[in-house]
Parts: C-alpha cells; structure tokens; sequence
C-alpha cells in the first residue's frame, strides 16, 4: 500500500488544474525488479558505484561512471533506464526520453521505462502521449497502482472522464482496498458535477484510511457544490484537530459559516484560530464585524478601538468603530470617528453619510444636507453621494428636491441601475406611478435580475388592481432570485389575493411572516387572506398580532372589529 505521504502528494496533483511534475519512481522500487540484460559483474558494480554518487549529490561523477557501464553493457534495458532517471533528476528532459525509447526499444517487455515516460511525458503538458506509455505500463503490469493513477491524471487534463473512471474501476477489482482508488474515483465524478457519486467515493476512500485529510477536505468541498452546506460544515469541523492543515481547514469553515449567517458558530471558530496562533488583523476584523451583525456592539466597539489603536491609519476599520457607537447610541463619539476619516480615503463617501445621519438625528437637517452638498462638490463623480443626498430630502419630506437632484445627476450616471431604482422610488413617493413603473423598466434592462425592481413593479401592480398576470410573472421572477426575501413573498402573496388564489396566498404569505415578524402591513395581508377564506378566527389572531406590532395602525382596529361583528352574524 503507498505512504500517507504518496496519498497527500497524490492528492496535491489531482488539486491543481495546472500540469504538476511527477517524480518517475526512485531506482530501488523499479530498476532492482529487472535483472541486467547480458551484463557483467562489472557493469552491475558500476551501476551501484553511480546510485551511491547519485544519492550523494554528485551527479557528474554517476553520469561519467553509467556512461562506462554503458560501454560494457550496451545492450541493458535496465542500465539504459537508470541514465534516463539520471537525466531526469539533472533536469535533461529531451535526453532522458533517448534513453528511455533505447530502453523500450531493447526489451519491450521492461515496464519502468513506460512509467517514467509517462510522468515525464505529463510533466511537460504532453498528456495525450503520457497516455499511451501509461497504458502499456498498465498492460505489463496491472497489479501496480502507479500508473494508474498517473494515467487518470493525464485523462482528468484531457477531459476523459468515461475512460478515467473505467481505469479506476479496473485497478479496485484488482485491489478492492485501494484508498487512493476509491478517491480518484470521487475526484473524477466531482470534476463530472456527479457530486453525490463522488461523496460516496470519498466515504470509501475514508473507512479504508480515516487519517486521509485531503479526502475529507475534498468531501467537504463536494457537499458545498451540492449545496449540502450543513454536511460541508460538520465536515470541516472533523478536520480542525489536525494541526497540519488546521489553518486551511478553519478558513473555509469559517467563511462558510460566515455565508450560512451562523454567526455564533463562526465565532466559536474565530476564537479558536486566535488561541492557535492564526489570529491576524483579518481574523479579529471578522470577529468585531460579527459582534456588529448580532448587535452585540460592546464587544465590537472594544475589538475595533484594540485594531485602531495598533493601527491608527486604518480608515475601514474607524469606519466599523463608527458604525458600532452609532448603532449603540453614542452619536457623539461616532461623529468623532467619522470625522477622523479622510478625504483621500476610499470610504470618506461612506463616513460622509453616517455623519449626515447623525447631524440629522441630532436635530441639525440643513446642515447635514450642506455636509454631503459640499463632498459632492470634492468628489462629483461618487454617485454614492447623490443617493445619500435624496434618501436625505425624502427623509425631510422633500421628495421633489431629491428628484431634481437626481434628474441633475442623471446626466453623467444614466446608466447606473441605483439612480434610476432611485428616481423611481421618488417618483412614486410624488404619486406619479407611471413614471416609477417606467424608471424601473430601466433598470430591469440594465439589470434584469433586479430582484428589488421586480418586485416593485409586481407589487405596485397589484395594489393599483391592474396587470395581475404580468405582476405575477414579475414576482415569481423575484422570488427565484431571492427566495427567503420575506417582503418579496409578500408581495407575491398579495398578487395571489387580488387573483383571488387564497391558497397560494396564504402559502406565500405565512411563509413572509415568519421571515420578517415585525411588519404589521404583512400581517394584515395574511389577515385579509383569512378572512377571503372564512377562517374568521385565524384571520382575528393575525389582526390582533399586527395592531401588537404597530398599535396605532386604525385600519387594524376596525378589520378586528368587523371580523367580531361577522362573527356574531354567524
């Protein structure tokens, strides 16, 4: 069976999609099986003085002492393999195939030399012909797992798949406890995006060696392209105990935690990359980004101020500091942190809006309206600024200022898919909605997967009563780009009502309630389903529910009343 150390690197070369040189086999795992082709004892003594000076580094001296037993003995497969290794190892490539095709040509029979043209062959990107010496390699001896595995790599680069996994099974009939079978097989059924015939490989390939990391790692990798990445994880999380490859292992569990939005687990893991030595200035950025999404904005304030204070100039990570004190409430030291942001810095833009924001929290509108006027007037093409700018009227029930503003700037970003979303969403804020539905046709044909877009025309349509098919076409196109997007099932729960399809509204809508629970306008819609059905006791419970969310919603409060009233009618 071959070393852990054959597996890992075996298992290096099938990773890379580049062309990896292949060691030929050392000499005393191929040369010494043949014995010398009518050579003398002399000749037989100078091939071991040449191994021996070979193994000392002295390569010279072993050329000069094989080429001697060469003259003895010209008619030796074996002596004329061991100068093609020779050759190989001093990097003469061209001159190790010579002697490779004397050997072959001598003794036809000889199974080394075929092996090791084979590496050299795919060594240099010529894998078509590796091919075919591998195979013959193969042919004079199938019990020998090396060529195998050699071949497949080569028939993996040339993308011959069918061929590769026929090779495997071959080689597993012959030795049903092949590890590294069992795992090229799992390799190539994931390069073939047959990803559930690969993770069974790879199971395999693990009972027979469980210390197999690399199969694990592979494993993992395959269960993400599923998207299985539940399995992925508790994958990785087998895998971090081992030292040697903890830090790659703890990367890609953490970021995939990180993706899955488990946040807590990923901190578990962050923490434990610190305690192991791995815990540089990224690792503790993504720990206080964490503690900033669970709101936990203590923890975040006192990891970010520690980074700042190694590294005063690190401008993203004030910008982070900031937003925490914001969100915990401290507008004064925030504003001391945005303002220390500068102009230069590629997120002043975004330190301009924050400090807006709190200028107006603190009771001064104009003047956060003139800070963000006078950096649009430093930095005129950052159209970040125009939208903060006319978010900024719309919040001061100027909604017809922030659309001259982005009329204006429409000049020189007309082709930007967030000014237009923009001009419409203030538009319709003006209660012209035939110019928001046509702004947002815009951005549908400079994005056409616009899920926000899609489901602003959907749902317009369907509170306007008009256009509920092309509105339904609209929100099922949304839905499939963000499907946990609990406004957007709601807006297609609420198409299926006014197409009076109660079931497929309730569905829809029950499913967006228990994405966002505290929205009472989407409770009312479950509400209004209930009631279309009769169900007049579920339809009470989800009135009630959107009046606790939002106590001064009248409309609620007379829907309650109605349904008692048309309860007592009963």
């Amino acid at each position: 069976m071959p070393s852990i150390a054959l597996l890992l690197l075996l298992a290096a070369l099938m990773s890379s999609c580049a062309t990896v040189p292949v060691q030929p086999p050392p000499p005393d795992e191929s040369l010494q099986q043949h014995p010398l082709h009518d050579g003398t004892s002399r000749s037989l003594y100078l091939y071991s003085r040449a191994r021996l000076a070979a193994l000392e580094g002295d390569y010279p001296a072993a050329l000069v002492i094989l080429r001697d037993a060469l003259e003895r003995d010209p008619s030796s497969a074996f002596l004329h393999t061991a100068m093609a290794e020779l050759k190989l190892k001093i990097g003469q490539g061209k001159e190790a195939l010579e002697y490779i095709d004397k050997a072959i040509k001598l003794d036809p029979a000889y199974r080394p030399p075929y092996l090791i043209a084979g590496s050299l062959l795919a060594a240099t990107g010529k894998d078509l012909e590796a091919a075919g010496y591998l195979r013959t390699a193969i042919q004079l001896d199938p019990t020998k797992e090396e060529a195998y595995f050699q071949l497949v790599i080569s028939l993996m680069h040339l993308y011959e798949y069918e061929e590769a996994v026929s090779t495997l099974k071959s080689l597993i009939k012959i030795n049903s406890d092949s590890a590294l079978g069992y795992y090229y097989l799992g390799k190539t059924y994931g390069q073939m995006k047959l990803y559930r015939d690969a993770v069974v490989y790879f199971k395999k390939t693990l009972e027979l060696r469980p210390e197999f990391d690399q199969a694990a790692i592979d494993m993992a990798a395959t269960y993400e392209a599923m998207g299985d990445y539940s399995s992925a994880i508790e994958t990785y999380k087998q895998l971090v105990g081992d030292d040697e490859i903890k830090a790659i292992v703890l990367q890609r569990l953490i970021q995939l935690l990180i993706q899955q939005r488990r946040f807590t687990d990923a901190l578990e893991y962050l923490q434990l990359a610190v305690d192991a030595g791995y815990g540089g200035q990224e690792t503790m950025r993504k720990i206080g980004l964490i503690h900033l999404e669970l709101e936990q904005y203590d923890e975040a304030i006192k990891i970010f101020s520690t980074m700042l204070e190694k590294d005063p100039a690190a401008h993203q990570v004030r910008l982070y500091l900031g937003m925490a004190l914001e969100e915990n409430g401290d507008l004064d030291a925030a504003f001391a942190e945005f303002s220390k942001i500068p102009r230069d810095a590629s997120i002043y833009v975004d330190a301009i809006g924050h400090i807006a924001f709190i200028l107006k929290e603190k009771g001064e509108p104009m003047q956060a309206v003139e800070t963000i006027k006078a950096a649009i007037v430093d930095n005129p093409h950052q159209i970040e600024l125009y939208l903060n700018l006319s978010s900024l009227y719309e919040a001061l029930e100027k909604p017809e200022d922030g659309l001259a503003l982005l009329l204006e700037a429409e000049k020189q970003f007309e082709k930007d898919p967030r000014l237009q979303f923009r001009i419409g969403v203030l538009y319709d804020k003006l209660g012209k909605r035939a110019e928001s539905i046509e702004r947002m046709q815009k951005v549908l044909a400079l994005n056409p997967k616009d899920a926000q877009a899609l489901n602003f025309i959907g749902y317009t349509y369907a509170e306007m009563g008009i256009n509920l098919d092309e509105a339904l076409s609209y929100l099922k196109k949304a839905v499939e780009i963000r499907p946990n997007d609990g406004f957007i099932l709601d807006s297609l729960g609420w198409v299926y009502f006014k197409l009076k399809k109660y079931d497929e509204a309730a569905r829809n809508l029950e499913d967006a309630v228990a994405l966002v629970t505290d929205d009472s306008t989407i409770v009312e819609h479950l509400g209004d389903v209930y009631l279309a059905r009769r169900e007049y006791k579920k339809a009470l419970t989800t009135y009630r529910k959107g009046l606790e969310i939002d106590p001064d919603r009248k409309e609620l409060a007379d829907k309650i009343r109605r349904v008692k009233g048309e309860q007592s009618e009963r």
